[in-house]
């Protein structure tokens, strides 16, 4: 159900129901030799689960404590050439693409919480390209409200141009700047939706509720 008025989506998020792509081929496996640095399995993992390639590329970049943290995870987008010939992500935009599935607020993701990004990355991309029709990098203002319409969120036109605004750089949004408004609208999202029992589009929230789910973000 969508919010009217409010930041909310109706369908399914970007990327559900698509396959996992990574350079190289769908799901392909971490660079010869592994990610610079990386070496085994650390003890922490569990077995691997089976027939899941993805689980290469996660301990390929995990820590000791089988985590994943915001450093590596830009580690491992920059050196698996997941932007292409777009910009590549900033450690804060890999902070917040944690922080959005960080549910346990350790500041870390496990394996599921990997593959849950990946796909939702896959989504966000497909949907930057189809925007971003002469390949420049970027989409402009008003193709940046066409993505959030097409992703299902419904907000008023004074909020997208306060997207706009946040998000731009010299009146064009690039690729990593787009990720990260992506995953602003749908951690923020979540979080409203969670806590609104009726689906009616409000919620009243306590002051330190509030600072939590927008801070953390």
């Amino acid at each position: 159900m969508a919010y009217p008025g409010y930041g909310g989506y109706g369908g399914p998020m970007p990327g559900q129901g698509m396959p996992m792509a990574m350079p190289g081929g769908l799901m392909a496996g971490p660079p010869p030799g592994g990610f610079p640095g990386q070496g085994g399995f650390p003890r922490a993992f569990a077995a691997p689960p089976v027939n899941d390639p993805m689980w290469s590329y996660f301990t390929a970049i995990a820590g000791q404590d089988g985590e994943i943290d915001a450093e590596e995870l830009q580690r491992c987008l920059t050196q698996s050439g997941f932007s292409g010939s777009y910009s590549p992500f900033s450690l804060e935009t890999c902070r917040i693409m944690i922080a959005m599935l960080d549910r346990d607020m350790t500041g870390k993701m496990g394996f599921n919480e990997f593959k849950e990004l990946f796909v939702a990355l896959n989504g966000w991309k497909q949907n930057f390209m189809m925007f971003d029709q002469d390949r420049s990098g970027t989409v402009e203002p008003h193709e940046m409200a066409q993505a959030i319409s097409s992703m299902g969120y419904r907000i008023s036109p004074q909020a997208g141009n306060a997207i706009v605004k946040r998000y731009s750089r010299g009146g064009r949004i690039f690729f990593d700047e787009y990720v990260a408004c992506c995953v602003k609208l749908r951690a923020l999202t979540d979080n409203f939706r969670r806590r609104d029992a009726m689906q009616h589009g409000t919620v009243n929230f306590q002051y330190d509720d509030f600072i939590l789910c927008t801070m953390s973000i």
